[in-house]
């Protein structure tokens, strides 16, 4: 089991099992526990789906929110951009954990290979964030810049 803690310091349990995977496909209509299924596969989707993968956190900590009497919208509440990657990298080692301990070697390879795509995309999206070049898209979205007013037309 693997945790993370929220905006208001309180730590939150990630553990996957049968019991949270039924809990999960009951709410969402999501099956954990065949991360390749799907187009794209749902390893991909929780990888770039930002809502899917919090609402999943969610239905994977619902006895927890339950407990302290909390909805799915407070919980979003909670999680605000550190917290969605702590609650992510947690989400992620408990899959691996899971598939690794019931050997399925192959489910924890799809896993691990969508957590490196994610860490090499966002590092490919920054780099080409930083190639823009700010003045020269102002200058084709409005033309050149001009320091000369017009005259008025009196």
């Amino acid at each position: 089991m693997k945790t993370f803690v929220d905006k208001q310091n309180r730590s939150w349990e990630v553990s996957l099992t049968v019991g949270s995977a039924k809990r999960v496909r009951d709410l969402l209509g999501v099956n954990l526990l065949e991360p390749e299924a799907g187009e794209p596969p749902l390893v991909t989707r929780i990888g770039t789906d930002e809502m899917l993968l919090c609402d999943i956190i969610y239905c994977i900590c619902k006895p927890q929110a339950d407990k302290l009497d909390l909805t799915d919208e407070q919980f979003g509440e909670l999680l605000c951009g550190d917290v969605i990657l702590a609650a992510q990298e947690a989400f992620y080692a408990e899959m691996l954990d899971f598939f690794h301990q019931r050997g399925r070697m192959d489910r924890a390879a799809a896993i691990r290979k969508q957590m490196e795509v994610i860490r090499l995309s966002v590092a490919r999206a920054e780099k080409e964030i930083g190639k823009f070049e700010i003045e020269e898209m102002v200058e084709k979205a409005f033309g050149p810049s001009s320091t000369n007013s017009p005259e008025s037309s009196e």
